[in-house]
């Protein structure tokens, strides 16, 4: 034994040897590097439907020796597809390693293409990360490739993915795969316009793949892809695009008979997925019992519902909806105590039993065990299609279904409608049920509940009353009215009773000269009615004002006053019209009302009514008041009736016809009248178009007569006429009246003016006499005569035999004061005349000095006029003048001969030159008369418009007169050029003929001269 034990010891001894030395040899390895095993991948399996590839292998931990501390290994995971190979994925996968200790490890991958669309290889490889290892590291050696075929092979044509279900905006990828010997076409998803799919990728010799993103979500049979391949042949797939289940929203669960639960959910929103291997299903799940139930109804967008066994001594239920798609699963919870969920069904069976005519018994029927709860029950009642009450009860649950209810206050003979609904009572109350279906049902007859409303008339001669009543309301009949009895008691024959019809509702009985008190009570099978009683009698009284009462819209608001002898109430009575007789009507009030709105459903707008109002007393019916009423006031119906009664000058008279009541659609309250000039013919006048015609307010409605003043004589004149009420203003009616022309205006507009005229012209005539002499100094001056102006002084008188010639200078001055001498001597001297002008003291000296020489140039200026003479052409330097020429006779003593008469008679026959500046005898150096006449004209400036031969010589002064003196002969009265008479009038005297003036200047006027002085 112990020799065995011994061998064992040397055994274990020279084991434990080896290890060691082992262990220093490969320390000494790792010392310079460390390399991890290489890997080896055990299993690769793919799931085609999610495109994953599940690897799996080994770590390795049992080839590391224990010595050997690492903390981590990082793994590569690599994936490689197409032909040649590219790698598509470099996935890192970390993991713990345990020395001596071999652990499986797991990875997956997803693949973004179908796996059946080529080959897919994998191949790994690890670091190990030592904890203070003094050498170097390094990744392992790639493991051998591990691969899942695909189907490129060649041998196969077809589409992937197959029937795919995927969620709306998902990306996708379609490959097609085909055989040896065949050639891709195209490729194409329908979604896509045609020739605009997406651009196809080769994978290998014999696939291709296409990219779709976003995908929207299809169409109920899901949406295509296909692949042409030549020769012709087509192959596709199908894809569904939906969405996952939707949360289960409105998620209720309740009871209706303690049997079963029924849960209710909605979908949300719909998932596009609709065939039975795709669409949601959805099951019912309660946590506490762990039963289920699954959904198996047909997939309903509204709401889904599912029934819960009710387990035996259990409340509470906690209920989870659980949702599941190929997208996705959803879930919803609620948790319950069934007593406060409890919804009844509709109560079924409901039954009417009659005790009486104010009551009734209900009864229905309720399914289920309802005996842990209390009932409550609304009986909702209805008449003549209005509610009229719910009468709500409490009822005990039972675990029969029957239950009944009374019903009281009911009105007899009345049709009601009955329905009844139930819930449970507090505190478990949750819903009421339906309403139940309506039962109809009548009750019993009963004795009228009171008499009718009875009234009377009498006749004007007091021998007949008869006797009216309104029919009962259906509410007071409590059933059918067969017939009214009207009693009254008479001294002779006592009670005296009349059946009347129930269709009638008066009767006519003979007085007899009496009154009595009548007694009306109405009759149905179930009894009569309280008695109404009614006296015939009346009180006298004066017949009172009629008063207007007031419209409300639907009625006529009347008032009276209070009588303190009215013991039994009052009456208005009233009469409504129609087609037929007058329907009377009448409302009776207590002793206490003095007011009152009379509706009635007879009562029209714009109709007129008439009220009586009458108070009862002890001794009969008194007569109070009379009143008219409208229960809503129009406009009148119809235009007035007008007639023009009279027209004058400045008025117009009209008249109408008083407005009947019957057409006036309210209280007549006036007339308008408007008028306003216009034509005949014209729709409106001027002034109705502007909106401002003249109006008259017309507030009197008894007036028919009215009178325009003020107005014009034949003018033309619209009038309109028409009524108001307190409802509008009626239609009018035009009138065209032209008033009358005014004589008396027209005598005095023209006898005024005459007068005026008249006056006007004898002030005038006045004035003009007593300023004659202003006048005629101011108008008409008389001109000087020069054979009387001193204007010519000569140093020694003609008599004398001198014969120098003076001539007058023209000169442009001021007016100058010229004094004149009226009286001729036989030998005439001019006597030296103060002449003043301003261009005296500017004459040049120039040979012609008066005291030196023969010839004295005298300067005149005279008035100056309007008369412009225009300078001869030739001559630029002269400039324009106005001059007045004068009558100039000669200043010699007919006896005396000049010695120069040659040259005076060469003058005389050249013309008259007044404006000439040239000596007189320079003339006689012209050897003819045209060249002496032109010579003169351009040294003078000046033409005559006649010719000397032409000048008037029938004159005494002019130079052709036989009566004048030749030598004392006159130069006549030439004209200037621009001048359009004689500029200076011949000698006036008792001796010479009177000149005959031809022509006359506006300037005379103007222009002022002073009288010849003696």
């Amino acid at each position: 034994m112990w020799r065995g034990s011994s061998l064992c010891c040397l055994l274990a001894v020279a084991h434990l040897y080896f290890l060691r030395s082992v262990h220093s040899q490969e320390k000494e390895v790792l010392g310079a590097a460390y390399v991890p095993v290489t890997p080896h991948i055990d299993h690769l399996t793919a799931n085609s439907s999610t495109r994953t590839l599940n690897l799996e292998w080994n770590d390795g931990g049992s080839a590391v020796p224990v010595d050997v501390e690492i903390q981590n290994v990082t793994w590569e995971i690599q994936i490689l597809r197409k032909d040649p190979m590219e790698t598509v994925a470099l996935e890192t996968y970390h993991s713990k390693l345990t020395a001596n200790k071999m652990t499986i490890l797991h990875w997956s991958w997803t693949s973004d293409i179908p796996l059946e669309c080529t080959t897919h290889y994998v191949q790994i490889r690890c670091y190990h990360h030592l904890k203070d290892f003094p050498g170097t590291t390094s990744w392992s050696e790639w493991s051998s490739l591990a691969k899942i075929p695909g189907q490129d092979t060649g041998s196969v044509l077809k589409v992937f993915p197959v029937d795919e279900v995927v969620q709306v905006g998902s990306n996708l990828t379609f490959c097609c795969v085909w055989k040896t010997g065949q050639q891709f076409d195209s490729m194409g998803y329908g979604s896509y316009p045609p020739g605009q799919s997406p651009e196809p990728v080769h994978l290998s010799n014999w696939s291709v793949v296409i990219y779709v993103p976003n995908v929207n979500k299809s169409i109920t049979s899901g949406d295509n892809a296909w692949c042409s391949i030549n020769p012709i042949d087509v192959t596709g797939t199908t894809v569904f695009i939906g969405y996952p289940p939707d949360i289960p929203q409105s998620l209720t669960c309740e009871t209706s008979d303690f049997k079963e639960i029924t849960c209710e959910w909605k979908g949300g929103r719909p998932t596009n997925l609709y065939s039975p291997q795709r669409r949601t299903n959805y099951t019912l799940f309660e946590s506490i019992s762990g039963k289920n139930v699954t959904y198996n109804e047909k997939e309903n967008p509204e709401y889904y519902r599912c029934n819960f066994s009710v387990l035996d001594n259990q409340r509470i239920y906690n209920f989870t909806v659980h949702g599941v798609n190929p997208l996705g699963q959803s879930e919803a919870s609620i948790s319950i105590d069934i007593n406060y969920r409890v919804h009844l069904q509709t109560p079924t069976a409901l039954t009417v039993i009659n005790n009486n005519p104010t009551h009734v018994t209900l009864s229905w029927r309720l399914s289920g065990n309802l005996k842990p709860i209390m009932l409550r029950c609304l009986v909702r009642i209805n008449s003549s299609g209005t509610t009229e009450g719910l009468r709500n009860v409490q009822l005990n649950g039972t675990e029969s279904s029957d239950y009944s209810v009374s019903v009281d206050k009911l009105r007899p003979y009345t049709k009601y409608v009955f329905q009844v609904r139930c819930s449970a009572a507090e505190p478990f109350f949750w819903k009421w049920s339906r309403w139940s279906e309506s039962k109809h049902y009548t009750t019993l007859e009963a004795p009228p509940a009171k008499g009718p409303d009875v009234w009377r008339e009498r006749s004007p001669d007091g021998e007949t009353v008869n006797i009216f009543w309104k029919p009962l309301p259906l509410s007071e009949t409590n059933g059918l009215i067969q017939n009214y009895e009207v009693c009254w008691t008479e001294q002779d024959k006592g009670k005296v009773t009349q059946k009347v019809p129930a269709h009638n509702n008066s009767i006519a009985i003979k007085l007899g000269g009496k009154d009595y008190e009548f007694r009306v009570v109405a009759e149905n099978k179930a009894g009569s009615s309280p008695p109404s009683l009614i006296k015939s009698a009346e009180v006298l009284t004066d017949s009172p004002m009629t008063e207007e009462g007031f419209a409300t819209g639907d009625g006529v608001s009347i008032a009276w006053h209070n009588d303190s002898e009215v013991t039994c109430g009052y009456t208005v009575r009233w009469c409504a019209p129609g087609p037929g007789p007058c329907v009377v009507d009448w409302e009776t009030f207590p002793s206490n009302v003095t007011h009152a709105v009379i509706k009635s459903a007879l009562f029209e707008p714009g109709v007129r009514y008439s009220f009586t109002v009458l108070g009862c007393k002890d001794n009969g019916y008194q007569l109070m008041k009379y009143i008219d009423g409208y229960t809503k006031e129009l406009s009148p119906r119809i235009a007035p009736k007008v007639l023009v009664k009279d027209t004058t000058s400045d008025s117009i008279t009209i008249t109408w016809e008083m407005f009947p009541v019957n057409e006036s659609g309210g209280f007549l309250k006036g007339y308008l009248l408007q008028f306003a000039k216009g034509e005949e013919g014209r729709i409106k006048p001027r002034g109705f178009e502007t909106g401002h015609p003249e109006l008259f307010n017309i507030t009197k409605p008894t007036q028919t007569k009215l009178k325009i003043s003020n107005l014009q004589g034949k003018t033309s004149y619209h009038l309109n006429l028409s009524a108001y009420t307190a409802g509008g203003i009626g239609p009018g009616v035009s009138l065209y009246v032209v008033t009358k022309e005014n004589a008396v205006g027209l005598i005095i507009a023209i006898i005024i003016p005459v007068a005026i005229v008249v006056v006007l012209a004898l002030v005038t005539s006045l004035l003009c006499y007593r300023k004659r002499e202003w006048i005629k100094e101011t108008f008409y001056p008389p001109i000087p005569n020069p054979v009387n102006c001193k204007a010519l002084e000569f140093q020694k008188g003609p008599c004398e035999g001198k014969a120098n010639l003076k001539t007058l200078e023209m000169n442009p001055c001021t007016p100058n004061n010229i004094e004149v001498v009226e009286t001729q001597y036989p030998c005439l001297k001019v006597e030296d005349t103060a002449i003043t002008s301003p261009m005296a003291d500017e004459l040049p000296e120039d040979g012609f000095d008066s005291e030196t020489e023969s010839h004295i140039v005298v300067s005149y200026c005279p008035p100056i006029i309007e008369e412009e003479i225009s300078n001869p052409p030739g001559d630029e330097s002269a400039a324009s003048s106005q001059v007045v020429y004068i009558d100039i006779q000669s200043v010699y003593p007919p006896q005396v001969k000049l010695k120069e008469e040659p040259e005076a008679d060469y003058v005389a026959a050249a013309g008259y030159k007044p404006q000439m500046q040239l000596p007189i005898n320079s003339l006689l150096k012209i050897e003819e008369m045209s060249s002496a006449e032109e010579d003169v004209d351009k040294a003078a400036g000046y033409r005559p418009q006649v010719n000397p031969p032409t000048w008037n010589t029938g004159c005494p002064d002019s130079p052709g007169s036989i009566e004048s003196n030749k030598e004392n002969a006159s130069f006549g009265s030439p004209c200037s050029i621009n001048s359009r008479q004689f500029l200076i009038p011949p000698k006036e005297d008792e001796e010479s003929p009177k000149v005959i003036n031809t022509g006359w200047s506006f300037a005379n006027f103007f222009h002022n001269k002073p009288n010849d002085s003696p």
